[in-house]
């Protein structure tokens, strides 16, 4: 079986009014974190999604071992992100991974890979949060996401079975505020 990972790193980084992914964040960027833990995860292909501030994510971001996909309707949300690389994901199975999300842990991802339905996605303590899991058959519904929120709208739709991996402690930081920034540099989980 293969797998595909898929950082999601398009945003233009609105709420926070700078590009979120070249945030400094222990010694480099908050992106490449990000991707550090998901060349931890071994997978087969290794995609990324820009859009919002590209150019500097490109000269500023280790980008090696990534295909680069730009999404020019980025700011219609990450729908657009994920639907504009189904065509191009050559694994069995796509881990969805947000670009501004370090502290996902690698045995939370390969806890997904054992899920035995199409769509799973981690359950923490403090509720389900990234990063989900599709395999090949919901690939065709996913070409067709729109929106910001259509990944959830998805897995709620009730259109394939989920299963929730639990995962120990509360969901990792997802950086979308300066509030958010600060709690990860200070060290809080959630």
């Amino acid at each position: 079986m293969t797998v595909t990972g898929l950082v999601l790193a398009a945003g233009g980084s609105l709420r926070l009014g700078e590009p979120k992914q070249l945030l400094p964040y222990r010694g480099r960027t908050l992106l490449d974190a990000t991707l550090d833990l998901a060349r931890s995860c071994g997978f087969d292909q290794l995609l990324v999604t820009l859009g919002g501030s590209a150019d500097e994510i490109r000269s500023r971001v280790d980008l090696s071992g990534c295909t680069v996909l730009e999404n020019a309707a980025y700011s219609s949300g990450c729908g657009s992100s994920v639907s504009s690389a189904i065509p191009t994901v050559k694994g069995l199975s796509l881990i969805l991974l947000l670009g501004d999300q370090p502290g996902v842990r690698v045995s939370s991802v390969r806890s997904l890979l054992a899920a035995p339905t199409p769509v799973a996605v981690c359950r923490y303590t403090d509720g389900p949060a990234h990063p989900f899991l599709f395999r090949r058959e919901v690939f065709p519904d996913l070409a067709h996401l729109h929106g910001d929120k259509a990944v959830w709208k998805l897995l709620h739709s009730g259109a394939y079975p989920v299963t929730e991996v639990a995962v120990d402690g509360p969901t990792p930081i997802d950086v979308d505020t300066r509030a958010d920034y600060e709690r990860l540099l200070a060290g809080e989980v959630r």
